[in-house]
This record gives C-alpha cells, structure tokens and sequence, in this order.
C-alpha cells in the first residue's frame, strides 16, 4: 500500500464564536502561544509523511495563504536586520509542504468542503485535518491514524472520550474493540442525547477517507438542512456494510473550537514552551494565591 501523502483541511468556516475576534481575520490564524492555531496542525500532517495540504477556503482567508507563502519583503527585511534565526523560520513556514487551495463557495456543510477539494485527490487515500483539533502528545494524531489506515486499509475515524454530559456536541460512535484503542465502528450518531449515545466516544475532526467515501460524498444530496455532513456518508456506508474503524488517540484532545477550549489550549501549550514556560506557571500560582 502507497504510504498517504495528502491532506484536505477544511478552513472555511466564519468562526462565529470568536466573533468580534474573527470578523476580519481566519478563526485559524489567531495564535496559541507564538504560532496560529493552523501551524501546529500543518506540522502534525507533515511530521506524518505529508508532502500535499489542500486547504479549501472561502471568502476572507488570505491570511492563511500568505502565512504559507514566501514572504520577500519580510525576508529581505530581516536579513537586513541580520535576524537569522527569525529568517530560517519564516522560511521554514513555507517550505513545510507544497499547498494548494480551493474555494467552498456555499457554506454548504463539512462534506461539501471535502467534496469541493476532491478532484485534487483523484484516486487516493486522504487525511483530513479539520482546524479545530490540536493534541499535547509525544506522537500526534496524524502518524496514530495513519498507522491504523496502514494495518486495516479502510476509512478511520480519530476519537477521544469525553464525559457523557458532553457527547450531544459530538458524532458518537457505536463500536466493538478489535485491538488497543482501535475500533470496529457499527453505527454512527450525529450529536445524541446523553442518555441515546452509545458511548462516550466522539469524532474530533481527524480522518483518513478512501476514494469510496470522496465518491458517496459527490453523489450524494443534502440533507433535511441542506447541507451535505460527513457524518451522513459514514451512515451511507455502514448502511452498506462497509468497513469503518476508529482510533482512539493517546494524548490530551486540545479542542479550541471555542473560546474556554482556546484559551486551555493557550496555557497548556505556553506551560510546555521553553521562552514563556517557567514564568507562566509562576503567574498562574499567584492567580490561585
């Protein structure tokens, strides 16, 4: 089996629960600590074998674009102020990967996103990353789920387990263990009730899809809300008796899809980071003084 060497990040969103944050800037690009949220998850697919990111867009994200774009000005600016180390960085960013990108036009649901990105993958597997999920982890998500993609070859799903009072935010899954952390999914259920789900464990927004799943995605119609959802084609596909598998991740889920969820992934982060680590815990021991 060809090793994945493609990613889909869907960043089209308008990141309303930022708002007045995102009314002139991507959701995505707000930092967590010294890099935008959208770095640490580029470099997660990256560190994974990663050598494409697509990224599909919609209106006011060209910030995103020009983060991984080449900067002269910025360039010839710092090396004239002989700020190598900034210089190599600044580099580094756009040399990651190689990235294109490609318009939603609609904001016509999380598998309209994909669908819109799918020509570009033709008849591949592919990793999606959407820019919500961040994980504190030795090995990150996306090495974990391609690993598993590798042993079993059909689509996964990447989970975490939250309490029962929180799977109504969540797609559950209904499954049966067949290895450590790794999981036969029977059934898929788009936010349940507390006391309807299956389990705790939910979709954090980490995939790897098979060209059957692009497929059901480009054919299939929306839904009752008019949107095309993901989480309908994996329905689709258990319908069929199609394999389905979930992994669940080692590591602690940093969810900044909201602001409490940001701001913990901020400190957890800023803790972790060498220049600020030292001095931010010092401050918090006063704040509970």
């Amino acid at each position: 089996m060809r090793p994945i060497t493609k990613a889909i990040l869907p960043v089209a969103g308008f990141g309303t629960r930022f708002l007045p944050a995102t009314k002139a800037q991507p959701k995505e690009m707000l930092p967590i600590v010294d890099k935008p949220a959208i770095q640490y998850i580029v470099e997660d697919a990256v560190s994974a074998g990663i050598k494409e990111i697509i990224f599909v867009t919609g209106r006011g994200k060209r910030a995103i674009e020009d983060h991984f774009d080449y900067s002269f000005e910025l360039d010839k600016t710092l090396v004239e102020k002989n700020k190598l180390e900034l210089v190599k960085e600044v580099r580094r960013i756009s040399a990651l990967a190689k990235f294109s990108y490609v318009r939603q036009p609609l904001p016509l649901g999380d598998g309209h996103a994909l669908a819109c990105a799918a020509h570009l993958v033709y008849d591949e597997p592919v990793l999606v990353m959407f820019g919500d999920t961040l994980y504190d982890a030795e090995e990150g998500p996306a090495s974990q789920i391609l690993k598993t993609f590798a042993k079993y070859g059909d689509p996964v799903i990447g989970l975490s387990a939250v309490p029962p009072s929180e799977v109504s935010k969540f797609g559950v899954i209904d499954g049966v263990a067949i290895d450590e952390r790794i999981y036969e999914i029977k059934h898929f259920i788009e936010k349940p009730s507390p006391s309807e789900a299956p389990s705790n464990l939910v979709a954090v927004g980490v995939y790897v899809l098979t060209p059957e799943v692009l497929s059901w995605l480009t054919t299939m119609k929306p839904g009752p809300s008019g949107e095309l959802r993901l989480a309908d084609a994996f329905q689709q596909m258990l319908a069929h008796d199609r394999p389905l598998y979930g992994q669940e991740f080692n590591g602690t889920w940093l969810d900044t899809g909201d602001k409490l969820g940001f701001i913990k992934a901020t400190i957890q982060l800023g803790l972790k980071n060498k220049e600020i680590g030292p001095e931010l815990k010092k401050f918090i021991r006063t704040l509970s003084s």
